[in-house]
């Protein structure tokens, strides 16, 4: 039986939507604390009015410039949810969410 070769080109590209929060006031963190969609602003200052849903790919969330811990929160259409943390995030930390969605054309 001869030997044959499969050559599979896979193309992947991603967009990336980034959405930003200031804190105005302190904000103490439980399980399930919620910062709605509608309190960010995306990338060119405007309001957001939900984040996007991924389906193919992921989101990142930043607290003063720091990635975290994938299970440390859950992003939907309409709200940042903190998972299983406590503390108390200070007045004028940013937090970024970023919206990655990946397409593979084959």
């Amino acid at each position: 039986m001869a030997l044959s070769l499969m050559n599979i080109h896979v193309n992947v590209s991603g967009t990336s939507t980034r959405f930003f929060n200031v804190l105005a006031a302190p904000l103490v963190v439980t399980d399930g604390t919620t910062i709605p969609a509608t309190e960010f602003l995306d990338d060119s200052g405007t309001a957001a009015t939900a984040f996007p849903v991924i389906t193919n790919g992921y989101y990142n969330l930043y607290v003063n410039g720091v990635l975290q811990e994938g299970d440390a929160y859950t992003i939907s259409a309409t709200e940042l949810t903190f998972n299983e943390v406590d503390g108390i995030i200070t007045a004028g930390t940013p937090l970024v969410v970023e919206a990655v969605d990946l397409v593979t054309v084959i």
